[in-house]
C-alpha cells in the first residue's frame, strides 16, 4: 500500500516508548476507591481512549510506576490478550494522568513529526495492524514478542504535520458523527428503560391515581401526567391527537392495588414465573474453522465473535450470555448465530421488548452456578418471579419501546455506514494514496 509520503522507524518519531509495570506491580489489593486511574482494554476500543469505569491505585504508589504512568497524548497498545488495540488519550480526557496495565505499553511522539491521533488511526489500518502484529504468537494467549523494542523498528508514513492535520481532522469528522449517533442511543435505551421501570417496576402510574383519589383530583389526568412527566398546563397544551392518545393510555392502568407474593401490585395484574413468561433457548457450537464469510453475526457471551454466513435464528431477538460472560444481554434485530456459551430468547406471554427490559432487572449476572463448570443455568432464571400486566398494557409499552427501538436501529445503521466509509478512507488517506481533497468529496456523496 505504497503511497506518496515518506516512511520512518517509530524510534525516530518517538520521544519515549515504555512497557506497563509488571504484574506483581498492581494487585487487586492496592486498588482505591480513587486516585490514579488503570488504563484496560475496555478503554481502547476505539481509536481515542474512553474514559469510563476505572480501577485506581494511590497517587504514591502510581509515582513507583514512573514508567508506566501516561498523560494526554500518549498513544497505548495492547501487547497480551486482546493485541491489535491502539487508542490515544484525548486532550480532553477526564484525568491528566493514567496507569497502564502490565499486557500494555505506550508510546510518546515527538509531535513536530508526528501526531498521535495520526499514528494511532495508521494502527488501525489493515497495513498498521498487519505491520503491528507481525512479531505476534497466537498459541496460548496471544502476545507480541519484545513488544517495545519491536515497536522501535515499524515503519510509518510520515507526512508533513499539516498534511496529518487535514488528514487526522476529516477522519476525526467521522468519528465525532458515530460518537454523536451512541449517545443519541444511549439516551434512547434510558428513556425506554425509564419508561418500563415506571410502568412496571414503581407502577408510577397506578399510585399517581390512587393518591388523586385520595386528594380528590382527577386520576385519569394524574396518570396522564406520571406518563408524560408534564404538569396540568402542559397537558392542556397539547395537539388534540397527542393528547387523546396519551388519555387512552393512562386509562389502560388501574386504580388500585392488591396484594401478591410480591407485595402490592396494580389490580388485575399477576405474579408470574420467568419460564411461563420466556424461554431460554441453547446456542449452538460454530468453531472459527467452520465459519464461512458472510454477513450474519455470531454472538458469544461476549457480544459479536464474528461473521458467518448462515444463521442458526432467522429473526430478531435477545441473546444472553451463559458461560463466560454470565448474563450479559444483547439486542439484535436481525438473524444471527448464537454460538453454545449463550441462550437466545423466544417470547411466550409477552412482546421481545418486555422480556428484554424484565431481564435487565434480574440480576442474571448474579446468577452464576457453582457448578463443574460454572454458568448460567435456565432452570434457575424460569424459577424467579416477575409482575406481569394485562395484554393490552403489554402491547401499548411494545409500541412505544419498538418506536424508540427503531430509532436506535435507524441510528445504528447510520453508524456502519460512516464506519465503512471511514474504513474505506482510512488506509488510502493514511498513506497518501488519496489526497484529502478527494476524500471530502466522497465523503460528501
Amino acid at each position: 500500500m505504497a503511497g506518496k509520503w515518506p516512511y520512518k522507524r517509530v524510534e525516530e518519531i518517538a520521544l519515549k516508548i515504555a512497557m506497563g509495570p509488571f504484574g506483581s506491580s498492581i494487585k487487586v489489593e492496592t486498588f482505591t476507591d480513587s486516585g490514579i486511574p488503570i488504563i484496560s482494554g475496555q478503554h481502547l476500543r476505539e481509536a481515542q481512549m474512553t474514559d469510563g469505569e476505572f480501577n485506581f491505585i494511590k497517587e504514591a504508589h502510581a509515582d513507583s510506576l514512573k514508567n508506566a504512568n501516561v498523560q494526554r497524548g500518549d498513544v497505548i497498545f495492547t501487547h497480551a490478550g486482546n493485541i491489535g488495540q491502539v487508542a490515544f488519550i484525548p486532550d480532553g480526557s477526564a484525568y491528566q494522568r493514567y496507569v497502564i496495565s502490565q499486557r500494555q505499553f505506550y508510546l510518546r511522539c515527538n509531535t513536530d513529526l508526528m501526531l498521535p491521533e495520526f499514528i494511532t488511526y495508521y494502527f488501525k489500518t489493515p497495513e498498521g495492524q498487519h505491520r503491528l502484529l507481525a512479531n505476534a504468537n497466537q498459541v496460548g494467549v496471544p502476545s507480541i514478542a519484545r513488544p517495545s523494542s519491536y515497536l522501535k523498528t515499524i515503519e510509518v508514513p510520515v507526512p508533513s504535520i499539516e498534511e496529518q492535520q487535514v488528514v487526522v481532522r476529516n477522519i476525526k469528522a467521522l468519528d465525532a458523527k458515530i460518537r454523536l449517533n451512541i449517545g443519541i442511543n444511549q439516551t434512547i435505551e434510558a428513556m425506554a428503560q425509564a419508561i418500563f421501570k415506571s410502568w412496571f417496576v414503581d407502577f408510577h402510574p397506578v399510585k399517581a391515581k390512587i393518591a388523586a383519589i385520595v386528594e380528590g383530583r382527577d386520576p385519569l389526568r394524574a396518570a396522564m401526567s406520571a406518563i408524560s412527566g408534564k404538569p396540568d398546563a402542559e397537558l392542556d397544551a397539547l395537539p388534540p391527537e397527542q393528547y387523546e392518545h396519551l388519555a387512552a393510555t393512562a386509562a389502560l392502568f388501574p386504580d388500585e392495588m392488591e396484594e401478591s407474593e410480591l407485595g402490592e401490585i396494580p389490580k388485575g395484574w399477576k405474579v408470574q414465573r420467568v419460564g411461563n413468561v420466556l424461554e431460554l433457548v441453547y446456542g449452538k457450537a460454530l468453531k472459527s474453522t467452520n465459519r464461512q464469510e458472510g454477513t450474519v453475526p455470531v454472538y458469544g457471551s461476549g457480544g459479536i465473535t464474528g461473521f458467518h454466513n448462515t444463521p442458526l435464528v432467522t429473526h430478531g431477538s435477545i441473546i444472553v450470555g451463559r458461560k463466560g460472560t454470565v448474563g450479559s444481554l444483547y439486542w439484535e434485530d436481525d438473524p444471527f448465530f448464537p454460538i453454545d456459551t449463550t441462550y437466545y430468547v423466544r417470547p411466550l406471554a409477552a412482546p421481545l421488548t418486555f422480556c428484554y427490559y424484565t431481564m435487565q432487572i434480574l440480576g442474571l449476572e448474579k446468577m452464576n452456578t457453582d457448578a463443574a463448570v460454572p454458568g448460567l443455568n435456565r432452570e434457575n432464571v424460569y424459577r424467579l418471579e416477575l409482575v406481569l400486566p394485562d395484554s393490552v398494557t403489554l402491547q401499548q409499552f411494545d409500541i412505544q419501546a419498538t418506536t424508540l427501538r427503531k430509532a436506535i436501529r435507524a441510528n445504528s445503521g447510520e453508524n456502519k455506514s460512516l464506519a465503512d466509509l471511514r474504513d474505506i478512507l482510512l488506509p488510502k488517506l493514511l498513506t497518501g494514496e488519496l489526497s484529502v481533497t478527494d476524500a471530502t468529496a466522497e465523503a460528501a456523496v
